[in-house]
């Protein structure tokens, strides 16, 4: 008989090993390729095999040291971050990633019990959507529109 000692690790690390295996299976029949010229299966294939390593490592973890209870689930954060990550995902087109970052940012941040509306909160935001479009569009040439249809008539 396994007893867990730490719930929360011993979960984290089963969503891990699961989302793990879950990419080894979708991502199986593509091509590996090399790491210096990566097929389509490269990065799904190392990201899953990362994943169930750190899975395994995790649950063992949970069944030998001692860790906190696990939490009960809070619905209002739940709901508040899936609904921000959905929204980023069908306002991409219309209003673009700048739009979209900011009610990701802002609609995530009110899942916190310490988030208060402020110009501080608005200045952050501003500052994570323009390391984005940084990083993203300019540095990887990720092609995301930066403002969307409604904005350029398209």
């Amino acid at each position: 008989m396994v007893v867990v000692k730490s719930p929360k690790e011993f979960y984290a690390g089963a969503i891990y090993l699961a989302f793990g295996v879950a990419g080894l299976w979708f991502g199986w029949n593509y091509p590996m390729g090399t790491a210096g010229r990566m097929g389509a299966g490269y990065f799904p294939k190392v990201l899953s095999a990362a994943l169930i390593l750190l899975g395994l490592v995790a649950l063992v973890r949970g069944i030998r040291i001692n860790g906190a209870p696990l939490d009960p689930i809070r619905l209002k954060p739940f709901l508040l971050i899936a609904a921000a990550c959905s929204l980023f995902g069908l306002m991409i087109e219309p209003i673009g990633m700048i739009g979209g970052l900011f009610v990701l940012i802002l609609l995530s941040a009110m899942a916190s019990r310490e988030f208060r509306w402020s110009p501080v909160a608005l200045l952050g935001a501003a500052g994570l959507v323009a390391a984005c479009a940084l990083v993203f569009v300019w540095g990887l040439s990720v092609q995301m529109p930066l403002v969307g249809s409604w904005f350029t008539g398209g």
